[in-house]
């Protein structure tokens, strides 16, 4: 679609390019206009904001479950971090996701805890790594609003792409369940060791090597191409484009989430790595990254696979 068409701008977040005078306002007010006319501006506030907020939620569950467990990789430091005064819902919350069972009656918002959780893991790993894509579509809309066409808001886009991931979290979560029913019923719940972390390692490994994962590493890598030929000054469309492009990220990195089953599932250290291996990952180019991190994985999974069996 060409950047100089119209579209429906009734049923769209329209930006121009018009220069408006908030000269009648007050510094707050002249503040706050010009962070609502700057489109790349809020969006940056908006993402960065959400990234942070995901950290430090993760942050103080991850602290809160060192004290429960015996020994897991990091939970020594965890405890000896200062704990935050959260409300009684967030503990709450927070049992929730971190009980290897699900609780008399609670299986119900025990899923919807995991699916935020989940959600949570997604916004501070993964949405770190949309960073270039979330910058090219506002180099484009740039480009689009110098030309006043009217431009769909990049909080659009990016709403999108988080949509893709909050329908994976609901899967993550489900699995979630499965594993923690299957291990519970067998007397021993131990997210390190076991057939199903060495497994769920196995399928991360192989599939780094696969030719799904090349391409939509690719199409993660450069998503000006994607972005420019599905322009559109329409907030639906520009929605479903970023559905894709989450979908696209997600089939790069879904993988690679597994490891949080082996590792333990709210292992913030574990996490934090997939999150900056992630994002090197889709910054460089050819497939050394992504090889070698398969190698070290099918190597883990077979280890644990040799010790559990």
């Amino acid at each position: 679609m060409r950047l100089d068409q119209r579209g429906d701008s009734a049923h769209s977040d329209v930006m121009t390019g018009q220069q408006d005078d908030f000269s009648h306002l007050d510094r707050a007010g002249r503040a706050t206009a010009n962070v609502a006319r700057d489109p790349r501006l809020t969006v940056n506030i908006v993402v960065c904001a959400s990234i942070a907020l995901a950290w430090l939620l993760l942050a103080a569950m991850a602290i809160r479950g060192a004290e429960a467990r015996i020994s897991a990789p990091g939970d020594g430091l965890l405890r000896n971090l200062p704990q935050l005064p959260l409300p009684d819902f967030l503990d709450h919350f927070f049992v929730l996701c971190l009980s290897p069972a699900p609780l008399d009656a609670s299986i119900g918002p025990r899923a919807l805890a995991l699916i935020l959780m989940w959600f949570l893991m997604a916004i501070a790993a993964m949405l770190p790594s949309a960073a270039p894509m979330i910058r090219t579509y506002c180099e484009i809309a740039d480009t689009a609003r110098i030309k006043r066409a009217p431009v769909v808001h990049p909080l659009v886009l990016v709403a999108g792409y988080l949509c893709a991931w909050l329908a994976a979290s609901l899967l993550f979560a489900a699995l979630t369940l499965a594993v923690h029913a299957v291990v519970a019923s067998a007397g021993v719940f131990d997210p390190v060791l076991g057939v199903a972390g060495g497994l769920a390692l196995l399928v991360a490994g192989l599939y780094q090597f696969s030719g799904l994962k090349e391409a939509c590493l690719t199409k993660c890598r450069n998503p000006f191409s994607t972005l420019f030929s599905n322009w559109s000054a329409e907030t639906f469309r520009i929605f479903r484009l970023g559905i894709v492009q989450g979908i696209w990220c997600l089939g790069c990195c879904w993988a690679l989430m597994l490891v949080m089953f082996a590792v333990g599932v709210m292992n913030v250290f574990w996490m934090a790595l997939i999150g900056v291996f992630t994002l090197i990952e889709k910054q460089t180019t050819g497939s050394l990254p992504t090889r070698l991190a398969g190698a070290i994985l099918l190597v883990w999974a077979a280890v644990l696979l040799v010790v559990s069996l």
